[in-house]
């Protein structure tokens, strides 16, 4: 009897165990709001609004010097990169989410049209050097003058 009542203890325990859950981690990222989506040149900047997620909380860093926010704009070859300080207090392992937002320089005509058409694709880096997933940008129209 005793035998079966170990058993049943030893069941109980092994079965009430449950395996953790791994923690995702890659950041990722979602599109939801653009100031503007008509601007003069040299005049308007366009500020970008984004959600972000980590489940172990390495975004950020406080090198002002590093960076960890890449955008390239359609027309361009080469990515702007911003610095985005930590998001944890001391560099901590937490689930963090919440919404980031980051301004543009002015933008400006590159040909000798009096109009061109963008779009910005975005992208976080970690502290372990996970890329999030790209996120794109409506279409920003630049204009001479209005």
């Amino acid at each position: 009897m005793r035998k079966l009542i170990y058993i049943a203890i030893l069941a109980l325990a092994v079965s009430g165990c449950k395996k953790d859950e791994e923690v995702n981690r890659i950041p990722a990222i979602e599109f939801i709001s653009i100031s503007e989506t008509m601007v003069v040149s040299f005049e308007n900047s366009v500020t970008i609004r984004f959600s972000y997620t980590d489940e172990n909380g390495d975004l950020g860093f406080a090198d002002p010097d590093a960076t960890s926010l890449r955008i390239k704009d359609a027309r361009l070859s080469d990515y702007d990169w911003y610095h985005i300080p930590p998001m944890t207090p001391d560099n901590q392992e937490l689930n963090i989410s919440g919404t980031y937002t980051v301004e543009l320089n002015p933008l400006f005509i590159l040909g000798n049209s009096e109009q061109e058409t963008t779009k910005f694709d975005l992208q976080i880096k970690d502290r372990e050097g996970n890329w999030s997933n790209t996120i794109s940008s409506p279409t920003v129209t630049i204009v001479e003058s209005m």
